[in-house]
């Protein structure tokens, strides 16, 4: 059964940093572009990041600069890391197999002003 589970959120200040973790499960995450996504409260889905298997990177204009998507094939974990969270980043961060309806459970990042 393929899975992912999300972890690393929290509350923090403006200009403050957090790492994001999603860990898969399952022998299909070394073959799958990975992706992070974001929801704030009313709002849609939205891409921040996808990174492929060979570790082409892509980001949303507004987390250019500041997050970083990377992988660790070996331990099938995804990661995101915030910097400089601004209080409009504060939302559930969800990762995904890119393309799929395969999604975690999200983790809810809070930033505060």
């Amino acid at each position: 059964q393929v899975q992912l589970v999300e972890s690393g959120g929290g509350l923090v200040q403006a200009g403050g940093s957090l790492r994001l973790s999603c860990a898969a499960s399952g022998r299909i995450f070394s073959i799958r572009t990975m992706g992070w996504y974001r929801q704030a409260p009313g709002k849609q889905r939205d891409l921040v990041a996808t990174i492929t298997t060979s570790g082409r990177t892509n980001y949303a204009d507004s987390v250019k600069g500041r997050f970083t998507i990377s992988r660790d094939n070996a331990k099938n974990t995804v990661y995101l890391q915030m910097n400089s969270l601004k209080p409009e980043d504060t939302a559930v961060y969800y990762c995904t197999y890119y393309n799929t309806d395969i999604w975690g459970q999200g983790t809810q990042v809070t930033v505060s002003s």
